[in-house]
């Protein structure tokens, strides 16, 4: 109930006329009524208002118009502080970076502005209405503070591997095909062969400036789908846009630069969207509750409130249309990267399994098997001769996981060793809040089957192979959407009001539970996540710019592969330094920017701790061909210091001991990296031509046509199926039959042939 309006002073109710209308102040005076107009109500004059009213009602209004005035005020400030030269509390000097990275160098006024900020944003989502627009602009400037950072200060394109990506999207639009015997990746060209359309259509020659800002613009662009994500949950206004927040304060894991990872984990965020907007599906349980055993915990979680809004009202077109849209994206994703289907289709199949969407199980196995075709047909020049370097890693969960902690945190010295264990306690944070929230939603009668089920299902990865190491943080990305979301019931756990009219949330706790004050644990609620927040992004920088020191790039490392690139006729081979010897050691320096088919980088120089120990690196520098190069930069030096414990002056000792090696000529030298070549050839040696890009054609076997029209009957049969059934369980179901009978065989005729060839190629190759 509202309060009645109370009564004007002087009591009794406004006087009323005989139609009911409400007198205003009674008669007028005759003299001012026969000078009036008929029909006119009589105005009297307003009064001027008093300055102090005018800020009266300015302080009034200050919930409107402050957060957008904090918002402003720290986004101008943290521009200022990074772009400014450096000083007192301002600007960045990158002499100052050290093992804890940028955090190291940044001013503090940077800071007070992303505080200033983040209490912009708790203000806004204190108060009672949702300001989505406002929200949506806050948290969209503080990625640009957290996010944009790096794009802020760096000289060039940060991020050695981005260049590499680079070259593939320059090859694909010089060449106009993909190599995949210059690059395993290159198996994959989806997301090369999009840009590289892309600055061709556009005549853009120069990719630095796209470089630069991919970061930031793949986080804003993360936002959109994850927005529409937390659209479609039973949550609170607060516990929303406190999941977004967390979202992009917990995202330091560093796959958003110009990369096919970053780009297909937006399509993987579309993909959920698209799957619990369009396609979600909640059903009360009907059935009575076991009496006993693990059958009665999972029937009262299955009687429990689900934590996903239902799909309702939504045509048939649209669903056709969202459901072509959800093939696309797959299909993109199979195209650009070797591990974001595998997430889509796993997030699919468990929806299934877990009754939250009214898909059939027709599309899980058209997907699966699109995935299982581009391997077996599209990757085969990667896979044919090294079968184990795909399958050798299936199921060992330990070796995986422990390659990507342990193996990461040995041998860094101290300041960095805190940046590693930064990250590891930002996992830890996050999934400690995701397991309070989910406790705190069960205790309020809610399951969040969606939740944990994007929480849960990456982590299945471990069971796959090691990916380089790096599959731990491919894991950890995929789970964010789930973990914050949930990370976010932990603060606010409520369910929202039950209408329009009731702007309070509700609050379905037992009997048995003890009853505090709702006002005051809204409070301190609010307080709380407000200080999680600030952590969180104190960490980030942490976490996220803890490598700046090596993961940057300079324009003297730019300029010596440019040098390089410049003498690549007809080819030129890079040798770079190492610690150990392996395939899963990549080059620390912006490599493969242009001529990815000329300059060969797969050469690696071991150097040791002691810097007058050049023998190895010299010897395996005079056994290459003309025209090879011994790099030595800023990055490598770094990450040899940071990571492998050399000493801090090793760099200057190794140049000068290159310098005075009498087989050695610096060809050149600046502040960031030297290129050193062997002074004497063999007189008439000649550079050596490339290696052909273009292979022999790929190895196939008798049954590879038969497995491609079993292919092509499989996909229309399943996709048929899956159209009609949009019409609801009971349509078409002879046609629906047929469907199936002529789908289950020209499947499995179409997975053994996959099989078939798995077998016949990698023996024979």
């Amino acid at each position: 109930m509202r309060p009645a309006t109370a009564p004007p002073p002087g009591g009794g109710a406004p006087a009323q006329s005989p139609q009911g209308a409400p007198v205003q102040g009674g008669p007028p005076p005759q003299g001012e009524a026969q000078g009036r107009p008929q029909g006119r109500p009589q105005q009297a004059p307003a009064k001027p208002r008093t300055l102090r009213a005018k800020v009266s009602a300015l302080i009034a209004s200050a919930p409107k118009w402050l957060p957008v005035l904090l918002t402003l005020e720290g986004l101008v400030m943290y521009i200022l502080a990074l772009k400014v030269p450096p000083g007192p509390l301002r600007g960045v000097n990158p002499a100052d970076i050290d093992g804890l990275g940028l955090i190291s160098a940044l001013p503090t006024s940077a800071f007070i502005a992303i505080l200033i900020m983040l209490v912009s944003f708790f203000v806004t989502v204190s108060q009672s209405t949702d300001r989505k627009f406002l929200l949506l602009f806050q948290i969209a400037a503080i990625t640009f503070a957290l996010h944009g950072a790096g794009a802020l200060v760096a000289e060039e394109p940060r991020f050695p591997t981005a260049y590499i990506h680079a070259g593939f999207v320059e090859f694909i639009g010089r060449t106009g095909e993909t190599a995949i015997n210059i690059d395993a990746r290159m198996g994959w060209p989806g997301f090369f062969a999009l840009f590289a359309f892309v600055t061709k259509a556009a005549g853009i020659s120069d990719m630095t400036t796209i470089l630069q800002w991919t970061p930031l613009l793949s986080n804003l662009l993360y936002l959109l789908p994850f927005v529409l994500i937390l659209r479609q949950v039973v949550a609170t206004t607060r516990a929303r846009w406190f999941a977004a927040l967390l979202f992009v304060l917990v995202q330091w894991i560093g796959q958003d630069y110009f990369s096919p990872q970053g780009f297909t984990f937006a399509l993987y965020l579309a993909f959920v969207a698209i799957l619990l907007r369009w396609f979600g599906r909640v059903e009360t349980r009907t059935k009575p509750v076991p009496p006993k055993g693990l059958r009665k915990w999972l029937g009262k979680l299955d009687a429990m409130t689900p934590g996903e809004l239902a799909n309702t009202g939504t045509f048939r077109a649209d669903k056709l249309l969202m459901l072509m849209m959800l093939i696309a994206l797959f299909v993109a994703s199979v195209a650009s990267h070797q591990i974001t289907p595998f997430m889509m289709l796993g997030v699919v199949t468990a929806f299934l399994i877990f009754k939250r969407t009214t898909l059939t199980w027709a599309l899980p196995f058209f997907l699966g098997l699109m995935v299982l075709a581009w391997i077996s047909y599209m990757t085969v020049g990667f896979w044919a001769s090294q079968i184990d370097t795909i399958f050798g890693g299936l199921g060992n969960i330990l070796a995986n996981l422990q390659s990507n902690t342990g193996d990461r945190i040995e041998g860094s010295d101290p300041a960095h060793a805190l940046v590693l264990q930064a990250r590891l306690g930002i996992l830890a944070a996050i999934l400690a809040c995701a397991a309070a929230g989910l406790f705190r939603r069960l205790r309020r009668g809610v399951f969040d089957r969606s939740a944990l089920i994007l929480l849960c299902v990456p982590v299945l990865a471990l069971g796959l192979q090691s990916y380089g190491g790096e599959i731990g943080l491919r894991i950890y990305m995929f789970a964010l959407p789930g973990a914050c979301l949930l990370a976010a019931y932990a603060f606010f756990p409520n369910l929202p009001a039950d209408s329009a009219d009731v702007r309070e949330e509700t609050v379905p706790l037992r009997k048995r539970n003890v009853r505090f004050n709702p006002e005051l644990t809204k409070k301190i609620s609010l307080v709380l996540a407000a200080c999680f927040a600030i952590m969180f992004a104190m960490a980030f920088f942490l976490a996220r710019y803890g490598n700046e020191k090596f993961e940057r790039v300079t324009t003297g490392e730019v300029a010596a592969l440019h040098y390089v690139y410049d003498h690549d006729k007809p080819s030129a081979k890079v040798l770079y330094l190492v610690p150990k010897e392996g395939p899963e050691v990549t080059p620390t320096l912006p490599w493969g920017e242009r001529d990815v088919e000329r300059v060969n980088f797969a050469e690696q120089a071991l150097v040791f701790k002691d810097p007058s120990r050049i023998d190895n690196a010299v010897e395996k520098l005079k056994a290459q061909p003309r025209n090879s190069y011994l790099m030595v930069s800023r990055g490598q030096v770094s990450y040899l210091q940071l990571n492998e414990g050399f000493p801090e002056d090793w760099g200057e000792r190794f140049r000068a001991a290159l310098d005075k090696s009498p087989d050695l000529k610096k060809v050149l030298s600046n502040e960031d990296a030297a290129l050193y070549t062997w002074k004497k050839f063999v007189r008439g040696t000649e550079i050596p031509e490339p290696n052909p890009y273009k292979g022999r054609g790929d190895p196939t076997t008798p049954w590879t046509p038969v497995g491609i029209a079993a292919l092509a009957v499989t996909w229309v049969t399943l996709f048929s199926y899956e159209i009609i059934r949009l019409n609801g369980p009971t349509r078409a179901p002879r046609a629906r039959k047929r469907l199936l009978f002529l789908a289950v065989p020209a499947f499995a005729i179409a997975l053994a042939v996959i099989v078939e060839r798995f077998i016949y190629i990698a023996q024979n190759n």
